[in-house]
């Protein structure tokens, strides 16, 4: 089974199934000397652990974790970090009702097809469990990332139809971790918990969006053809589970506009090029110009309801699969950090690849 690494120069590796002994990353790549806090990695791994509110899976997972390798007295090595997060809380006798049933719109059927068996306990490696490694990877990436003044963050801005509409600029970051949303619009994340409780209530489940911001990027990070920042940054955010769609910048709203309106006129300003807007969500050509990047990714509804759904067997027979288990009605309040991390370990990527050429120095 390929595809269970990502990033070119800062490289992750993950591991573990979803009701496994637990999961892990192999982090190769991380520049020696970079302070390595615990304390934030744990931090990031709460933000997105289950069982941290009334609107999320209920599975109780602390989600502590073991550094294995590479970090010495609170700074990297320069050798490969191996981070272990055990499972404590996986209840495997959940899914024996479905081990030869396929869900509705999971990867059941496609692991099958693809693999000629699967792990049925909780989805194995099909499992949003797997992101937790990618959170304590991230947490380091972010790591590396201030060491260079970058700070790479997410909110949920829409939960069904409920938008928070607003200018990046009006981002309190201070607001995000308030309540249980991960909204920083006090009054629309109570509208959004609302409408995930009701949800919730009625045995269904919502999408939602997260935005993610990455300020303080200096211009030339990224490549001009297949590895453009933004197409890495698309790769980064689709890769996650349940996301749908990825936009930059105006993204699809863009469309709309003409070029006259839609060109980011460029200015100097105490020695630095800035752009009077930034339509073009801070990548031009593929390649940072030093305005904030700003993007969005929308994320299905959880595929697995409280109620009955029609379905085949693997024996191509009709059934009725029925919702157990311990779920999300919507997964953008935990996703917010994965978002982050995954936005972080791209960037991470990308400062080596132009540290090393001699770009940007320490």
């Amino acid at each position: 089974m390929p595809g269970n690494s990502f990033g070119t120069l800062f490289r992750i590796t993950t591991f573990g199934e979803s009701h496994g002994p637990g999961i892990g990353v192999v982090i190769d790549g991380c520049p020696p000397g970079i302070a390595i806090s615990e304390d934030l990695i744990q931090s990031d791994l709460d933000r997105r652990r289950p069982g941290q509110s009334a609107i999320v899976t209920q599975r109780k997972e602390p989600d502590r974790f073991r550094v294995l390798s590479g970090v010495m007295d609170g700074v990297s090595t320069g050798m490969p970090i191996a981070l272990f997060i055990a499972n404590q809380d996986a209840k495997s006798r959940d899914y024996s009702h479905i081990r030869d049933q396929f869900r509705p719109s999971h990867a059941d059927f496609t692991y099958t097809a693809k693999y000629g068996i699967r792990d049925y306990r909780g989805g194995g490696r099909s499992s949003a469990r797997e992101t937790a490694a990618r959170v304590a990877a991230g947490a380091i990436a972010k790591m590396l990332c201030r060491h260079h003044g970058i700070e790479v963050f997410a909110y949920v801005s829409q939960v069904g139809s409920i938008k928070w509409q607003h200018q990046t600029q009006q981002v309190d970051r201070s607001l995000i971790d308030s309540n249980p949303v991960r909204c920083p619009d006090p009054e629309t994340a109570g509208r959004m918990e609302a409408l995930i409780r009701k949800v919730r209530k009625d045995g269904d489940t919502i999408g939602g969006v997260v935005s993610g911001i990455i300020r303080g990027c200096p211009p030339g990070l990224g490549e001009p053809v297949f590895d453009k920042l933004h197409a890495d940054l698309g790769k980064a955010m689709l890769s996650i589970n349940a996301c749908k769609g990825f936009e930059y910048g105006s993204g699809f709203e863009g469309v709309q506009m003409r070029g006259s309106e839609h060109n980011d006129r460029f200015y100097q300003e105490e020695g630095s090029v800035k752009t009077a807007t930034n339509f073009s969500g801070g990548i031009q050509g593929g390649i940072s110009n030093g305005m904030e990047i700003y993007f969005r990714a929308a994320f299905k509804p959880v595929a697995t309801l409280m109620r009955d759904q029609q379905s085949i067997d693997q024996a191509g027979q009709e059934v009725t699969v029925s919702g157990k288990g311990r779920h999300d009605p919507c997964v953008v309040p935990r996703a917010v950090a994965i978002v982050e991390a995954m936005g972080a370990l791209v960037i991470a990527d990308h400062l080596l690849r132009y540290i090393l050429p001699g770009g940007l120095t320490e």
